[in-house]
Order: C-alpha cells, then structure tokens, then sequence
C-alpha cells in the first residue's frame, strides 16, 4: 500500500545537514523541545507507527512530508536510537532542560548548609545517572551490579567532592556567591569495559570498540560541561546582584522561583547548542581501532577505512 508520499525520503537522518554545526543544532533543538515532554503516550505510538510503516515501504493516505519529519522528531524524542525502546520519561533529551532547571535551581539556591549540598548533590547525580543509562550508546545490556556500581560510584564521588569544595571556602572570606559553586562537581561506565557498537557506512555492525567509546564519552562530556557553565555561571552573579535590591530583601521567596527561570533560560539554548558541538553519529578511522577488532574488519571488509558509532547523549 504506498500513499502520495514519495518513499525515498531518508528518515534515518535527521531532516538538516549534520556535516554543520547550524544544521545539527536545528536536530537538536527539535530533539530537546520541552514540549515533547507532555505528549501523551498514544500520539508516541502513532509517531512509531507512522516512522516504522515508512520504513517499511507503507504510507498513509493524505500523509505529508511535513507530517513525517514531525513524527520522526516525536519518535526520536522518546525511542532509544540503537535499541528502539522507549525511554524513560526524565531520562529522554526533551526532559533534560525541565529537569536540569529544576535541579540546578535548587543547588544555586540552597547551598548554605552543608545537608542542603549533600541533598541537592545526590538528587543531580541520580538524575544524571538515569540520563546516561538511558541515552546510553549501543544495545548491550547492562546487568543491576554493574548499574548499582557505576551509581554508587558516582553518587559518592559527586558528593565528597561537592563537601571538600564547601568545607575549603566555608573558612576563607570568600563573597557567597563563590559558595554557589561547591555544589556542582565534575564527577560510566560500562561503556569503557565492553565497547560500543561500530558500523560501517551502510549500518551494517562491525564489532564493538571501546576505542570508539572513548571518543563518545569525551564529546559528551565536553558537551555536558558546555551545557552547565551557563547556568552554573550566568543566574549566579544576576541573583547577587538583584539580592541586594530593597524588593529582593522584601520577598526573599522569589529567590528559588527566580534562579529555577533563568537557569531554564540558559538551558533552552544551552543544551541543543551543546548537543551540536558533535554529530551524534560519530566516526572514526579503522586504524584507531583495537588491533584485533582492526584484524577482523580488514578481513571481512577490507574497503572499509571508517566506522561509525552512536556517540550518545
């Protein structure tokens, strides 16, 4: 059954050039829109429907080309890329800058009290925990230990280093607006064990590398760092600046509620600008490989030169 609807429109790229920055960072902010968060389940399994029946070769009658790339857009917002699940609501791109506004509000806010780091510490990295385990690259599964370790390690870690910064500035005369900062850390991975999933340019899986997810892991950690200096850095020095305003001093409960808006703010733009540093499909050359994952490309594929593989998010 075909509809008016050409079939050879290439959903299994974004709609804009990703060889550009301008053209991915159009991709992401389609992929991190707010508003997909509050689709309900039933338009999500019609955007998969409508994505996998193109796939296939079926068009609906009357459907658009326009219509297409939109449920595209929904299904990638809510479906795993390597494995096609869904994902988990909080852990999905769209819900990146609702949650992170939220969290990092508060951690802007509350960072008086050495509870209140502790708290807000652990409440971002688990949020942070839940992002990566579901935009995690490739399809492997990852055992309840494994996921229990990498979270214990980075829960601890966030927070030890969060009070050591706290504790080190708790002494010094330092303005409080420095003090903002001993709450947020640098602190997965199952990735850098086993290795993600490599293809070559058709698709077509070659092996795992963990090669290859050494390159993913650094761009997304230079992309993770690129989303949080703006709100780490900009609501901070507005919020002491306006403290000191007479009307700030008179309804000190405008604090969170104003720190919350203009760390959404920045993320806004922040994360689909961040996103774009690099394309999510990422390459490398087949002599950066492991030798032996090298060995056997070279065998059953000797014109092969690149892989490619799903940097993740």
């Amino acid at each position: 059954m075909s509809g008016d609807l050409p079939l050879n429109i290439n959903i299994k790229e974004p709609r804009w050039d990703q060889g550009t920055f301008m053209g991915r960072a159009k991709h992401f902010f389609m992929i991190t829109d707010p508003r997909n968060v509050l689709l309900s389940s039933r338009t999500l399994e019609e955007a998969r429907v409508i994505v996998e029946n193109y796939r296939a070769g079926v068009v609906a009658p009357g459907l658009t080309e326009d219509q297409l790339w939109r449920a595209k857009y929904v299904y990638d917002s809510a479906f795993h890329p390597d494995t096609g699940e869904k994902m988990f609501v909080i852990g999905r791109m769209s819900a990146q800058v609702p949650m992170n506004m939220s969290i990092t509000g508060c951690m802007l806010t509350f960072y008086r009290t050495t509870p209140a780091v502790v708290f807000w510490q652990w409440v971002n990295q688990s949020f942070n925990a839940v992002v990566n385990y579901t935009n995690r690259s490739g399809d492997a599964p990852i055992t309840v230990n494994q996921l229990g370790a990498a979270y214990v390690s980075a829960t601890t870690g966030a927070v030890v280093t969060a009070l050591v910064c706290l504790y080190l500035s708790s002494p010094s005369p330092q303005p409080r607006s420095t003090r903002r900062y001993s709450a947020f850390c640098v602190s997965p991975n199952r990735e850098l064990k086993y290795g993600i999933p490599v293809t070559d340019e058709n698709g077509n899986r070659l092996g795992e590398s963990v090669n290859a997810a050494q390159q993913a892991i650094m761009q997304v950690v230079v992309s993770r760092i690129g989303m949080a200096v703006p709100a780490m850095g900009i609501p901070p020095i507005i919020m002491n600046a306006l403290e000191k305003r007479a009307f700030m001093k008179r309804f000190p409960i405008l604090n969170a509620p104003m720190q919350v808006g203009l760390v959404g703010l920045c993320l806004v733009f922040a994360t689909p600008l961040c996103c774009a540093l690099f394309p999510q499909k990422s390459s490398m050359k087949v002599s950066g490989l492991e030798a032996e994952l090298q060995d056997k490309i070279r065998q059953s594929n000797p014109a092969t030169t690149v892989v490619y593989f799903n940097k993740g998010l």
